[in-house]
């Protein structure tokens, strides 16, 4: 079947089906309306029995009273009443003849038994179960209907005479459900015909307007043709032979392969988005993408460190909400944009002292049409690019230094094994003997046992940082983490007279670390904050989150490290302690690069200025899901052995 004829088929068949249920609903309408008409209609004429048969009652009981005052003489003599009254039977009669749903009328005493009836064999008979009229006009549509055309039935209709609180007289009207289905037949008829008529026209309505409306058809065919024409190029096209006259067969398949054209440009397009996405992650630098009239499409992670305000809050504002013209950097990129060219690495100093590089790139199209399609701005922090050179450098030099102090290590401990075991031998025949020379001799024995403990000492630690080691990756809590070592640290402050405030967020901040070598980490630095404050003062540990980067700072306001000497405080052996060994930040440093971290500093050794002091920033990456506990990950890098100093 066509896809022309299933829409004009199911067009018209949704039509009938809706005709079909009005029509229903008007036909059971039409139905309790006559319910109604019946049950009012014969309420009234019960009621005109009623008033009939009150006045018989007492004109049949003026003219012949009770013998007495008991029951049994009232009842027979108000049976002798109505009996008697020739009005009452013909008024009984003339309902009965002239309704057309009535079938009886009777009157019943209080216990049920018919004392006058229209029909004489009912006389001094119970009076049968009826169901009401009442009953069957306050039900629902399904029983009216099983009601009047089911089996047939006579319904009541009653209205009582009321003597001391109780019925005294009842007065039962009998409906027959066959003379209410006779009445209502007409109007069944004339629904059905109206209903027939009015489903026929909504079906050719239906089926013509549907028919029109699939006119265009042949249109959108051809103009969804010209848009797949160039793929029809690259993948060959072949019409189905019985389609050809089909309108809708071929705007179906056309839009199928507009679909697959589309679907195919947006894969490439969510893979290209995603792509470009995780490298702008990536990047140090500051990218904004700017569209001709100068609003910003799409903005890296890093902006945030210029600017001081999140990407997502930067997305869809001009150029000039982002920049303010009275800043030093917002000057000069409203500066660069104006002058409508490009710009390269132009050095900018902002506020606070740092140097930014900004570069400025038109978008040109190639393929014609607008010649600006955009501007991309790039915002380059020239220290980070110094300090990321210092890193690497620093790392390079740790690797070497590993791979020399491997070999050293174990040359130089041998000749010292050697050295100790003969010096043992010798200090052992020096106090055998009696000489005085030989007091002195031994004297220098133990200077010569001493200095090779030292040197013995010094090589035990360089082979301890260059042994390959493994990390015990784990979920941690970082406030957990640092709570650990500020309760290890505090007897040890407190007697330093130094005070330690941490300042950590509400909720958890997972980080994938060694515990035990974060402990470590962070042990190092809080004791040689100490150390630095030999007079004590007060430390900060901040914990933080920035981006996707756990971030702890431990500030303190020590004596500061001069500018000449930060570069070099990551080497090891470098110190300016006269009793440090010159690894401790060496060892932190190690540690956060085998977690994939960062470690900067910043440190004011100006005396008298209320900035002094020394912060050390570790950066850590979020956890971003939970992994296999316990991997292990063989690096070289530091023991677990911690010597916190300072240098």
């Amino acid at each position: 079947m066509r896809l022309k004829t299933k829409l004009v088929v199911s067009a018209t068949g949704l039509t009938f089906a809706l005709v079909l249920v009005l029509s229903g609903l008007f036909v059971s309408e039409l139905l309790r309306q006559r319910i109604d008409q019946t049950s009012a209609a014969n309420d009234v004429l019960a009621h005109e029995v009623w008033l009939m048969m009150r006045q018989a009652v007492e004109t049949g009981l003026r003219a012949q009273p009770p013998v007495d005052k008991t029951d049994e003489a009232l009842h027979v003599a108000v049976t002798d009443a109505l009996q008697n009254n020739q009005a009452l039977a013909d008024g009984m009669n003339m309902v009965v003849r002239y309704s057309p749903t009535v079938q009886d009328v009777s009157v019943t005493d209080a216990h049920g038994l018919i004392l006058v009836s229209t029909d004489p064999d009912a006389l001094e008979q119970p009076v049968g179960h009826r169901m009401s009229l009442q009953s069957v006009q306050a039900g629902s549509i399904a029983s009216q209907m099983k009601m009047v055309f089911g089996q047939p039935r006579v319904l009541d209709i009653e209205e009582s005479l009321i003597r001391n609180g109780q019925p005294f007289l009842v007065v039962h009207v009998g409906v027959r459900s066959t003379f209410v289905r006779a009445s209502y037949e007409p109007w069944l008829k004339d629904a059905l015909i109206f209903a027939l008529l009015a489903a026929l026209a909504a079906m050719i309505a239906a089926g013509l307007l549907a028919n029109v409306a699939l006119q265009p058809i042949e249109a959108i065919s051809r103009k969804l043709e010209s848009l797949t024409i160039a793929d029809r190029d690259a993948v060959p096209h072949v019409e189905e032979k019985d389609s050809g006259s089909d309108a809708v067969v071929r705007v179906s398949k056309t839009i199928d392969r507009l679909g697959q054209q589309i679907r195919s440009t947006e894969e490439g397009y969510t893979a290209l988005q995603a792509n470009l996405a995780q490298m702008l992650d990536t990047l140090r630098d500051g990218v904004l993408l700017f569209t001709p009239d100068h609003r910003a499409v799409m903005v890296s992670d890093a902006v945030a460190y210029f600017l001081n305000m999140p990407e997502s809050e930067l997305v869809g504002k001009r150029l000039e909400e982002i920049f303010e013209p009275d800043t030093a950097l917002g000057g000069a990129v409203l500066r660069a944009f104006a002058s409508g060219g490009q710009v390269s690495a132009e050095g900018v100093t902002l506020e606070d002292g740092r140097q930014v590089q900004i570069s400025l790139d038109r978008i040109d199209d190639r393929l014609g049409g607008s010649s600006n399609m955009g501007t991309l701005l790039t915002l380059r922090d020239t220290e980070s690019a110094l300090q990321l050179g210092q890193e690497l450098e620093v790392a390079r030099r740790l690797a070497a230094i590993g791979r020399l102090t491997a070999g050293v290590g174990h040359e130089v401990k041998n000749p010292i094994n050697a050295m100790v075991v003969h010096l043992e031998l010798l200090r052992s025949k020096l106090a055998a003997g009696d000489s005085p020379g030989l007091a002195g001799a031994q004297r220098h024995v133990d200077i010569l046992a001493g200095e090779m403990q030292r040197l013995d000492r010094v090589v035990q630690t360089l082979a301890d940082f260059s042994r390959p080691m493994e990390l015990h990756l784990r979920e941690q809590d970082l406030r957990q983490v640092v709570g650990a070592v500020t309760e290890l640290t505090a007897a040890e402050m407190q007697e330093n007279g130094v005070q330690v405030t941490v300042s950590a967020p509400a909720g958890p901040l997972m980080v994938r670390v060694d515990a035990e070598l974060m402990r470590q980490a962070l042990l190092n630095l809080m004791l040689n904050g100490m150390q630095a404050m030999p007079s004590g003062g007060k430390m900060r540990v901040t914990i933080r989150r920035d981006h996707s980067f756990a971030v702890v700072e431990v500030e303190d306001e020590g004596e500061g490290i001069p500018p000449e000497l930060l570069p070099r405080i990551f080497e090891l052996y470098f110190t300016t302690k006269a009793k440090g060994s010159g690894i401790g930040l060496a060892t932190t440093y190690r540690i956060l690069q085998m977690h994939g971290g960062a470690m900067d500093v910043r440190s004011n050794a100006e005396a008298g200025s209320p900035e002094r002091g020394t912060t050390f920033t570790l950066r850590l990456p979020i956890a971003t899901g939970a992994g296999v506990e316990g991997r292990k990950a063989v690096a070289a890098g530091t023991s677990h052995k911690g010597m916190g100093e300072r240098v």
